[in-house]
Formats: structure tokens, C-alpha cells, sequence
């Protein structure tokens, strides 16, 4: 799609609003972009598509990507949003297989300093639960400027270290949605909060962790040619230290024995898994260490070539000085060494499952980040202590298929639903994908995110 050649109509601004209605992506509907202050120093970026199908009725989705530090940018232009990156990022073409046809999206650069999003000096997240607070401060804002899409069923989404990040943001909006029946407060909104979506997340990571293990040594890909050779026998003694760590860290949640954990699961589970010649994020295919930096994508780089271009930056309401980061390195190492990815995240959220909170989590076959793996996520979603776990734990998986193929995509456990309801929890195997799922099975990826937030059975 060609660029616009001046910046787009200014839709609105004022001390909390910035926004803009760019002519970017998709033409053919409704969007926004631009920036919600959710405090003087605080500034969140975000990029808004109306749905292809029924706006008017479609549930409204936030995306996050994960990282920590990545930009949601990143999901939008590469893996599902109305449009994807092309011609080494100068331009985008359309993508057929956009979330958006079944839904309202918002892509949304949190916390912040990621992305476009940013904050003026001392004013940077340290922690999940402070950044999921602030995603609560934003929505408000949201709604309160488009008030047409609080009715909406609304969908906590996202990827990888979102696996974190939407469990305390959906926790942080289901408590505020309690206070309010209690003591309604004249311009806040009820969101109208339907379920949390974790792809190929990092959620439990006292289970997750130590999975890697099984997945590098004895899964479908592994990574070493002999399960009881020494680079196993060594990752196998480090997993019961590892899972220690992790119960002090959730025990007394201080930044030294997080940070501990943090530093030792990574170094000895890890960090020992990731081989030189393997693309992290799709065990099947090689990726040279030189392009690492890039996730082994050639796309990648294009992200951030766009939306730096001058053009896109003005059309979006963005500052012209304001430099874009497809992935802020220095909020990682920060965040990992306060130990942030190793919080029990799944703990958060039996008390939305069983208040009518539905939990989808999925993930690709064929490599999800080492500990975002497949099997770890099948396992923390077993564990959960909702009144769904043992029908979950007796649900076995059954095939799912996209309409109008043949191929299986995937293998799906539920617990719940019923009279042609989708489940209240539901598990989900995807086949021939990596890490980001909806890049690599886009078909398959659509469809399963279509059937859930519409609550029809896989």
C-alpha cells in the first residue's frame, strides 16, 4: 500500500488524547492511532482496526506481543494484523488472514518505552503488575473516548511473555469490574471482559521452565541426538535447584530472589538449549547466530525500516524525532533481571475462570521459545485449580480442522461449554507451527481464534 503524502485528519487532541485517523494498512475501515496519556508522564501508543466483518458486534481484541519489549507493532505487521510488511519495508500488502476479519483490534505498545510508547524521564515500568495497571488506565481512556465498544465482548490477547502480561492485566480489570458492582464510580467503565487468549505463552514457569527439558531431549524436534546423552543428564540436575528458586521467588517475590532464579534457570535450562545452528522460535528450520537479532526472520527488520519511515510516523500522529524500536533490549534485561518471567502468572486467573472468564492457550508444535514450549503450556493449564480441572484432566485431545481442508491443524482439550458452547478452558496443539503461530498457520491460526471469540467448539 503506498503512503499518504500529508498526515492524516487530527481526529483529537488534548491533555489525554492524541489521536489521528491514518490512511495506513487498510483503507476499507474504520481506524485510529495515536496516544493516550494515562498520566503527565505517560504516554501509550496505539494502533486501532475496526473489524472487516460487523464492527457494530464483533468483540473488541487487545493485542499485546511480548518480549519483554516487544512492540505489538511487530504482531500487527507480521503475523495478523489487516496488513503485512513487504518490499524490505516499504510498503505493506494486505493480509487475507487478518484477526480483524472477526474482530475489533487494538495493538497496543506497553509497557512503556516500548515501541512508540514512551515516558518522560524516572517514569519507566519495573514491573508486570505496575504495566498491567497502566493497560487498565489506558482502556479506560479507550472507552471513555469510544464509548461505542464498551458493550463489546472484550479479549485479553497476546504472545509469548504476554503469557505474563495477560493474566495481570485481565486480573487487574476483573477486580476493577468487582469494585465497581459494589461502588459504582461515575466515569469508569465495566469492561465487558470475555476471555484471555495466551499464545504460546510463558504463564507458570515453575512448570514451563523445567519442561524444557522433555521438549530439547525427548519431544517431537529435539534439539540433542540422544535423550541420555551428557547436554540432557546436565539439563535434567539443574531442574530441581530451578524449581526451588521459582517457589522462593513466588514465596517472598523481592527483586534478589527472583532475580536469582531468574538468572539460574536461564543459565543452566535455557541458555545450554539454544544451538547455534536452530531458529529458537521454529526448531525445524536452521538459522545462522549472525541473524539472531532479526528471530531468524528476514521480515523482521522490515518492521522497523516502516515504521520509522517519515511518512508512517506523520500518518500515525507520531513525533517526527520519535525513533521506533521493533524490540527495547534494555526493558529485557531489566525486566529479567528483577526476575519479572519467572512470577507464577497462572495463579491470577482461576478466580476470573470460575466467575465465567474463558482461558484459551495454544501453541505451536514445533518450537515455542524453548519454554513456551508446547507440552509446559498443556501442563500449567492441567494444573489450574478451577472447578473445570478435572474435566479438563479427563478431556482428551481431539483433532481440529480447518473448514475446507483435509489436514488436520492441531489437537484441542476443553473442559466446560457444551450445547454447542466452545469450552471455558481450552488447550490447543498447533501443528507445523513455531512460535508465532499466526506467521506460520495463518488459515489455522484464524480460524481457531474465530470459533473461540464467537464460543463455537473446535
Amino acid at each position: 500500500m503506498s503512503l499518504p503524502d500529508k498526515t492524516q485528519v487530527l481526529a483529537l487532541e488534548t491533555d489525554q488524547f492524541r489521536i489521528v485517523v491514518p490512511k495506513l494498512c487498510e483503507r476499507s475501515v474504520k481506524q485510529y492511532s495515536g496516544y493516550f496519556n494515562i498520566a503527565k508522564d505517560k504516554h501509550m501508543f496505539f494502533w486501532f482496526f475496526e473489524s472487516r466483518s460487523s464492527p457494530s458486534t464483533d468483540p473488541l481484541v487487545l493485542w499485546m506481543n511480548g518480549g519483554p519489549g516487544d512492540s505489538s507493532a511487530n504482531g500487527l505487521l507480521f503475523e495478523l494484523g489487516p496488513c503485512s510488511i513487504a518490499s524490505e519495508g516499504r510498503t505493506t500488502v494486505s493480509n487475507p488472514h487478518s484477526w480483524t476479519n472477526s474482530a475489533n483490534i487494538i495493538f497496543l505498545d506497553q509497557p512503556v518505552d516500548v515501541g512508540f510508547s514512551y515516558a518522560d524521564t524516572g517514569a519507566a515500568v519495573k514491573n508486570c503488575a505496575d504495566a498491567a495497571k497502566d493497560v487498565y488506565s489506558f482502556l479506560q481512556l479507550f472507552f471513555e473516548q469510544f464509548p461505542e465498544y464498551a458493550k463489546l465482548p472484550f479479549h485479553v490477547a497476546g504472545e509469548s511473555f504476554a503469557g505474563i502480561y495477560g493474566p495481570n492485566v485481565a486480573s487487574v480489570i476483573w477486580r476493577a469490574n468487582q469494585a465497581l458492582a459494589l461502588s459504582p464510580k461515575q466515569g469508569s467503565t465495566r469492561i465487558n471482559l470475555a476471555s484471555v487468549i495466551l499464545a504460546n505463552g510463558i504463564t507458570d514457569p515453575a512448570i514451563q521452565i523445567p519442561s524444557i527439558v522433555d521438549y530439547v531431549c525427548d519431544g517431537p524436534y529435539p534439539v540433542y541426538d540422544d535423550p541420555n546423552g551428557p547436554e540432557c543428564t546436565k539439563l535434567r540436575s539443574s531442574v530441581s535447584t530451578c524449581k526451588l528458586l521459582i517457589k522462593m521467588c513466588n514465596l517472598y517475590t523481592t527483586d534478589f530472589t527472583c532475580g536469582h532464579a531468574s538468572r539460574y534457570c536461564r543459565s543452566r535450562l535455557f541458555e545450554p538449549s539454544m544451538k547455534s545452528d536452530l531458529n529458537w522460535y521454529d526448531l525445524r528450520k536452521k538459522c545462522d547466530a549472525a541473524d539472531r537479532p532479526e528471530h531468524c526472520y528476514k521480515r523482521t527488520p522490515w518492521v522497523e525500516t516502516w515504521m520509522n519511515n517519515p511518512k508512517v510516523k506523520a500518518a500515525l500522529g507520531v513525533d517526527p524525532d520519535r525513533s521506533f524500536r521493533s524490540f527495547n533490549m534494555d526493558m529485557n534485561r531489566e525486566f529479567n533481571m528483577r526476575g519479572e518471567g519467572v512470577h507464577n502468572a497462572a495463579k491470577l486467573l482461576p478466580e476470573l475462570i470460575n466467575d465465567g472468564v474463558r482461558l484459551l492457550v495454544y501453541a505451536g508444535k514445533a518450537g515455542s521459545y524453548m519454554m513456551a514450549n508446547y507440552m509446559g503450556n498443556e501442563r500449567w493449564v492441567e494444573n489450574l485449580d478451577t472447578k473445570f480441572k478435572s474435566q479438563f484432566a479427563a478431556a482428551e485431545g481431539q483433532p481440529w480442522s480447518v473448514p475446507g481442508s483435509n489436514e488436520i491443524a492441531g489437537q484441542a482439550r476443553s473442559a466446560g461449554g457444551g450445547d454447542g458452547r466452545g469450552g471455558n478452558i481450552t488447550f490447543v496443539t498447533v501443528f507445523e507451527a513455531g512460535h508465532m503461530v499466526a506467521h506460520d498457520q495463518p488459515a489455522a491460526a484464524l480460524d481457531l481464534f474465530t470459533r473461540w471469540i464467537k464460543d463455537i467448539p473446535l
